[in-house]
């Protein structure tokens, strides 16, 4: 089936726009004048497209690379940049200060209780050469294994960064996660050091993380060292010979400011994806592969300039923490951490970050803005927000009332959002606007630069104006470089249905008529009632096109007749009253969008919706708690008491 026509056209750039933004460059480089134009060219040959690119961003290299790609053991096996030599820290921070910006703001980490830490482009320079003496003293080097379990403060920039410089492979962990889902990751990786701290704070309540290390570094075998942030003050076990506090340890030490030259194939991260269901997958990133796509999409697409001040609301555990420390330092910019909620002490906190930092950039989930939404349109109009310039989205898709209140109430109709979508195996962008590039509400406009990506039919064919498969038809320089410890599992995920050219990404995509594409959710989310496939993304946009409702979750459940039905769950809005007439009107609206055969069989109402910390809602775990089958894996929810009031809703 095909989804109601989008709305037409809110949003173009300005001729100041066009003419200063980043990517106008590249525009004059490839003698073109459209993100079209600009798009086939950056795909018509992808290994002169990825070279120009990383001539313009001045990305540095011990030793420059000889070839760009080979793809001589196909897509899957591609390797980039090859004889090349660099280190994310080489062009995050060494080659800064060598250039005299030493003295430029570099990194500003927000606590839960409002306490900033504010340190230039030379100060974390000194914290991250410390932080990789002290891994060379504890005998780590290339290629051995970093935990990274610790809350969203300055401490995470560093520890990450410490890893880049001694070539140790950082392996970012959410700090929510429980101790046996840390475990499983540790000792996937065979992770030989870990940093953490006592605790965290948010929404004022002391957060306890270093039990759960201890229970976890218990399962780990090859750890052999624990280094703990001093955070809470909290009382907490140390075992001699293997824990040490941050601030001895590492802050005491003298710098080390010995950068390793590494290969551009070396590994630098192993990123694992947030599923709950089933063993985690360990996704491998490398030193030139991120730093080639990040830097491209927070330069071209973002517009991130030298100066700017750039905030998304995440956590290192999700690929988003890391691709904005890499890309923004790289950039020459100013990052924003920040510890707490978006909503505490009060609705306006994420506005207030916005006005105290004097933000140029945001970027949030859907998921996010709902929740914001829901105190009013007043909460945006309540704060300064002329400092920003850039939008940001990722995480899931959008419907277009929240879209358009973040347009309109956050970026005041004046900065495009750019709603990018990839995944933590491309540590970046498949689908992504350019700041030169008209708006439709909820669009990710079109293919990113250099990505070759298209929409299938179930047969393979090249789909336009109906629902099909997202995949790739070319290499990228930081696609994963197989699964940690299982490359049958990651040939057999990407490269089993379409064949071992074609990368099958597992979204549903829709190009419609004006060659603008947009997200349906993933392929293992849809719902097929009688035949008819559809994404749950379109029933909680009709859903939430009530003003009573606040956020959705659409699933699907098993039906004797049908296959499948639609079950809806619904919070409303402050005030809003639960009664019979509003679930009738909930379900007639799903009905006016899409058709009377995908009423939903049920609309229950919920007073929040099971989410991960950076706020996507996990529809996986909802519909096995509303069919009474295993949790599977709640490591990546935040509130998974909500599941509880799913179970009571029937």
């Amino acid at each position: 089936m095909e989804p109601a026509p989008p709305t037409g056209i809110v949003w173009r750039p300005g001729p100041d726009l066009l003419r200063t933004a980043n990517v106008a460059r590249l525009l004059a480089h490839a003698g073109v004048d459209s993100y079209a134009a600009l798009h086939a060219w950056s795909v018509a040959d992808i290994g002169r497209f990825w070279d120009v690119a990383l001539k313009d961003l001045g990305i540095s290299w011990y030793r420059p690379y000889e070839r760009t790609l080979d793809r001589s053991r196909g897509l899957a096996w591609t390797r980039w940049f090859l004889g090349g030599r660099t280190n994310l820290v080489l062009n995050c921070l060494d080659r800064h200060v060598a250039a005299g910006h030493g003295a430029e703001p570099a990194l500003r980490a927000e606590a839960d209780d409002g306490t900033v830490t504010a340190l230039d482009y030379a100060g974390l320079r000194r914290q991250v050469n410390q932080g990789a003496g002290l891994l060379r003293a504890l005998g780590v080097g290339p290629g051995d294994r970093v935990g990274l379990y610790l809350p969203m403060g300055a401490e995470v920039v560093v520890a990450l960064l410490a890893c880049f410089q001694v070539g140790a492979v950082a392996i970012p962990v959410f700090s929510a996660f429980g101790p046996e889902a840390l475990a499983v990751r540790l000792r996937d990786a065979g992770a030989v050091v870990l940093f953490t701290a006592d605790g965290s704070f948010r929404r004022g309540k002391e957060v306890p993380i270093k039990p759960a290390a201890d229970q976890a570094a218990a399962r780990v075998p090859t750890l052999r060292h624990v280094v703990v942030v001093r955070r809470t003050g909290a009382a907490v076990a140390f075992e001699p010979g293997r824990d040490l506090w941050w601030h001895e340890a590492l802050l005491a030490r003298a710098p080390d400011e010995r950068t390793e030259e590494l290969d551009s194939e070396a590994h630098a991260m192993v990123l694992y994806t947030s599923g709950t269901t089933g063993r985690p997958k360990g996704t491998v990133h490398t030193h030139a592969g991120s730093l080639a796509q990040i830097a491209k999409e927070l330069a071209y697409a973002f517009d991130v300039k030298p100066g700017d001040r750039f905030f998304w609301l995440t956590d290192v555990g999700w690929m988003m923490g890391p691709w904005e420390i890499i890309g923004v330092l790289t950039l020459r910019a100013t990052l924003l951490v920040y510890e707490g909620a978006p909503n505490w002490p009060g609705s306006g906190r994420l506005f207030e970050l916005v006005d105290r930092h004097g933000l140029t950039h945001l970027g949030v989930a859907p998921t996010a803005v709902r929740l914001l939404r829901r105190a009013g349109d007043d909460l945006a109009r309540g704060h300064d927000l002329s400092s920003l310039r850039i939008l940001g989205s990722t995480g899931e898709p959008w419907d277009p009332e929240s879209w358009t209140w973040f347009f309109e109430e956050v970026g005041r109709r004046r900065c495009p959002i750019i709603n990018i979508s990839g995944g933590t195996e491309l540590v970046g962008c498949h689908l992504s606007p350019l700041p030169i590039t008209a708006l439709k509400p909820c669009t990710l406009r079109g293919p990113a630069l250099g990505m070759d990506v298209d929409v299938f039919d179930d047969g393979g064919r090249p789909l336009r104006e109906g629902i099909g498969h997202l995949v790739l038809k070319q290499p990228a320089p930081s696609l994963t470089r197989g699964f940690l410890n299982d490359d049958a599992r990651y040939l057999a995920t990407y490269f089993e249905r379409f064949g071992p050219e074609v990368w099958y990404h597992g979204d549903w995509a829709f190009v419609d008529r004006d060659g603008f594409w947009f997200l349906h959710g993933r392929s293992d989310d849809t719902v097929n009632v009688a035949g008819k496939r559809v994404g749950p993304a379109e029933v909680e946009a009709a859903v939430l096109e009530h003003p009573g409702a606040s956020e959705a979750a659409a699933v699907g459940v098993p039906d004797p007749l049908k296959g499948e039905d639609i079950v809806v769950f619904v919070v409303l809005k402050p005030g809003q009253a639960e009664d019979e007439a509003l679930r009738a009107a909930l379900s007639d609206a799903v009905v006016r969008h899409l058709g009377r055969s995908l009423r939903p069989k049920a609309v229950r109402f919920v007073d929040a919706l099971p989410k991960t910390r950076s706020a996507k809602i996990v529809r996986g775990a909802i519909r096995r708690r509303w069919l009474g089958e295993p949790d599977g894996d709640l490591a990546s929810v935040e509130n998974p008491a909500a599941l509880d009031a799913i179970a009571h809703s029937r």
